[in-house]
């Protein structure tokens, strides 16, 4: 029987993939992530499924397209009877570990991870759940321009606190599987989530640094107020981008700021494939290496997330094992559903005990075969008053809501997607087979009915769980210090033998 490989999945939030050098025209420093690509298989035309923190990731999990887990928004709970990868991967053997960022809600913190190393960034609670009932109401917790208004160098910030923990506890974690203090011999599943190079845009000053030289260049697409579609509009409203005007100073700050930060992953990235290097594990591990969405970066006019141009949909993914994949790029679209699929494939598990998975294997890819070419997406958060959809196919990505005229665009063509050929006869055949591929996938209209009260639901919960003891459901990752370091559970030159790496012989 072949090993299974270990395998360690690299995860960045909201870095967009025409803001590194590799897939794109930019100006990013990211030397780890370009080795990383130029030694791995590297996915040009990538796509998260929901272009939200939440869904996104739980979708990447559990192998299922939001609407078939409740995944609709940044406050939805994924239901802990929903299998992920990590349970699948757990049940055939593997070590399953997570440190960092995965923006679970509810009491169900693990989601078939062993270990978890560290709480998250984020509130497990419902408290963020949107009303699409009272979209003229924005919500006080979400994104607004301060981040943009105030972008540029910084000290500290409550991010920085989080990702270094979490590098940390990942190569300390390393060590450890190295070690096998513990005597476990499965290999291991560990996922290091970083919450850069999220807003808000502030930076520690030596990655501000790095760009004092660069031409940062302002956003490349500029859509006039009254050309702009009608959820574009929304997403101006949520987000308060007219209520405070932004000056070009702090459009290219907070530009400057983002690639800096990405400039801080890339160090980051750095340190975890040094220890893994070291630990001598990297030989018999498959890297992983992806976003959860992108970033809009002021193209457009928009900020942020939650809608399916390219800014905010198309995100880096590089899977690396260059003894079993040989370096090569594909252009055929791909989405973070699929990995599921890909990694039961690696670790040479079969699929039978699996829920049915909307994504597809990229082993194909992988081997240099020929895979499918096809993404399916949803959008069911803030900003939106109806299901969006979108399938990214060919040259071809539709998007289409039951509130809003149909999106058609040819990427081929026009890459900047500033030619909607849904609007006009000539493409009324390919628009016609869409909308009828959309009326086969989705009920649209009972996936309303099912986010409206999933809505009202857990805000009555959040609200009645504000009343009197508050019990969180956030992560405590335990301790036991009484077994840390040198404590006198064990002989010492024994202790200190365990600990050492690599382990000193006796003569």
């Amino acid at each position: 029987m072949i090993k299974q490989p270990n395998i360690l999945m690299l995860m960045a939030d909201q870095m967009a993939a025409a803001a590194l050098p590799f897939l794109g025209v930019s100006p990013v420093k990211a030397p780890h992530l370009a080795q990383l690509a130029a030694q791995g298989v590297l996915f040009r035309s990538a796509y998260c499924n929901s272009p939200l923190c939440a869904p996104s990731r739980f979708s990447m999990l559990s192998g299922q397209l939001p609407s078939r887990i409740g995944a609709y928004d940044n406050a939805c709970e994924l239901a802990a009877s929903t299998p992920t990868v990590a349970h699948y991967l757990r049940a055939g053997g593997y070590r399953t570990i997570l440190s960092g960022k995965m923006h679970f809600v509810g009491p169900d913190q693990l989601h078939g991870f062993e270990e978890r190393l560290t709480t998250d960034i984020y509130p497990a609670d419902f408290g963020w759940t949107p009303d699409w009932t009272r979209f003229e109401e924005r919500p006080s917790w979400y994104h607004s321009m301060d981040s943009v208004l105030t972008a540029g160098p910084t000290i500290r910030t409550n991010q920085l606190d989080f990702d270094e923990e979490v590098v940390f506890t990942t190569r300390r974690k390393l060590f450890d599987l190295a070690r096998r203090a513990d005597g476990d011999e499965r290999p291991f599943f560990l996922v290091a989530s970083l919450t850069h190079p999220h807003d808000p845009f502030a930076i520690p000053q030596g990655y501000w640094n790095l760009y004092d030289d660069v031409e940062i260049g302002g956003p490349r697409v500029k859509i006039p107020l009254e050309a702009q579609d009608p959820h574009s509009l929304r997403l101006r409203h949520v987000c308060g981008n007219d209520l405070d005007p932004v000056t070009d100073e702090q459009v290219l700050a907070a530009r400057r700021a983002y690639f800096g930060a990405i400039s801080f992953v890339d160090e980051q990235v750095g340190k975890i494939l040094g220890a893994l290097a070291e630990s001598g594990m990297a030989e018999e591990t498959i890297i992983v290496l992806c976003s959860d969405h992108g970033e809009m970066l002021g193209e457009r006019g928009l900020w942020y997330k939650m809608n399916f141009f390219e800014g905010a949909s198309r995100i880096p993914l590089i899977i690396s094992a260059p003894g079993r994949f040989a370096p090569r790029s594909i252009d055929a679209s791909v989405s973070l559903v699929d990995l599921p699929a890909t990694l039961l494939d690696i670790a040479g598990l079969d699929h039978a005990d699996t829920m049915p998975l909307d994504g597809h294997s990229l082993l194909p890819h992988l081997s240099g075969g020929a895979g499918r070419d096809e993404v399916i997406g949803e959008y069911l958060g803030e900003g939106a008053i109806a299901p969006i959809v979108m399938i990214r196919r060919g040259r071809w990505k539709f998007i289409h809501s039951p509130s809003d005229p149909d999106q058609l665009f040819d990427l081929l063509a026009d890459p900047d997607e500033l030619s909607n050929c849904a609007s006009g006869p000539t493409h009324s055949d390919v628009v016609a087979a869409f909308r009828q591929e959309v009326a086969t996938r989705w009920d649209l209209g009972a996936i309303e009915t099912d986010v409206l009260a999933s809505q009202h639901r857990r805000r009555l919960v959040a609200e009645a769980n504000a009343i009197g003891t508050h019990q969180a459901w956030d992560w405590h990752p335990p301790r036991d210090a009484s077994r840390e370091y040198i404590r006198n559970h064990m002989d010492l030159e024994l202790l200190e033998a365990s600990a050492r790496f690599p382990r000193v012989r006796q003569q």
